[in-house]
């Protein structure tokens, strides 16, 4: 299965800086296999097919309102693979109907596994028995980071990105900056920012690329996965004047600690930044129920 070579737009964020900012709107590349998720799940599938397997299956682990699970249960559904997903969290499977990740991910076909969360905390034995269960399978981890999307990263990259002095991406599993720092310029500069609050990040980056070219920073806002008000007037801000919607656990807090950086003067005069927009804004539905229910303003 060969990948098409897709057209993904830059488009300019005017700004009144001494900066140029611009965003590279990778959550266009299709409605349900969005950003990131499209390079990482196909090259995975990709290499899998390779291999002929007599009955195609895909296992994945993710969250309640994960991206990842989403987006491999429309893949499976687009090319008619069968899809197995570990859901964290044994209490969401009486209530999943109540979850619009989930559900979608139910419409695409996949079959759902409620795990506990210290089951989940143990994903690689998790992971063994399941090989041992399902040898065909491909499992591909949690956030879909592995060599393989890492090679899939690449094709974020291409002739459009080359004039740019920054290179900004969210990061969660690590995959998509190891990507982009593997095979960006060598002139160019790449910034990591964190929404989660993992301490063993940075060792994975480490192993997934060779380069050092990278530096993090925490946009974590309280956590994977808070929202707090600043973050929704921010991405409601954003939309309405620059009409590029932002999601609020990966991109809406990677944009608003750019701008915040910006206006600290981080950046030198005259630079170049670009954003990765990495998709996922199908967890807005979901994010703005949780909203609703504290009775705080939901995201437009």
């Amino acid at each position: 299965m060969k990948i098409p070579e897709i057209h993904i737009p830059i488009v300019e964020i005017p700004i009144e800086k001494n900066v140029k900012l611009f965003i590279k709107r990778e959550d266009l590349i299709h409605p349900q296999i969005s950003g990131n998720k499209y390079w990482k799940i196909f090259y995975n599938l990709n290499h899998y097919l390779e291999s002929r397997p007599e009955k195609p299956l895909i296992i994945t682990f993710g969250g309640a309102y994960s991206n990842h699970i989403s987006a491999v249960s429309a893949v499976g559904n687009l090319f008619g693979i069968q899809t197995l997903g570990i859901i964290r969290g044994e209490e969401l499977e009486k209530k999943w109907k109540d979850n619009p990740t989930l559900v979608a991910a139910k419409r695409n076909g996949m079959n759902l596994k409620f795990v506990t969360r210290e089951e989940y905390r143990h994903k690689e034995k998790l992971t063994e028995f399941l090989q041992q269960e399902f040898p065909e399978a491909l499992i591909i981890p949690e956030g879909g980071t592995n060599e393989n999307a890492v090679q899939g990263i690449k094709m974020m990259l291409n002739n459009d990105t080359k004039d740019f002095d920054y290179l900004c991406t969210a990061v969660g599993t690590g995959g998509t900056i190891a990507g982009i720092s593997e095979f960006c310029e060598e002139n160019q500069k790449v910034i990591g920012f964190k929404v989660v609050e993992d301490a063993s990040l940075e060792n994975r980056i480490s192993e997934l690329t060779s380069k050092r070219n990278y530096h993090l920073t925490d946009a974590a806002l309280g956590g994977y996965g808070k929202i707090n008000d600043e973050n929704i007037l921010f991405i409601n801000d954003f939309k309405a004047k620059y009409n590029v919607p932002l999601e609020p656990v990966y991109t809406g807090k990677m944009m608003q600690k750019v701008f915040e950086m910006i206006d600290d003067n981080y950046f030198p005069a005259g630079s170049r930044i670009l954003c990765f927009h990495t998709g996922g804004l199908q967890g807005i539905e979901g994010a703005n129920m949780l909203l609703e229910k504290q009775n705080r303003n939901l995201i437009l």
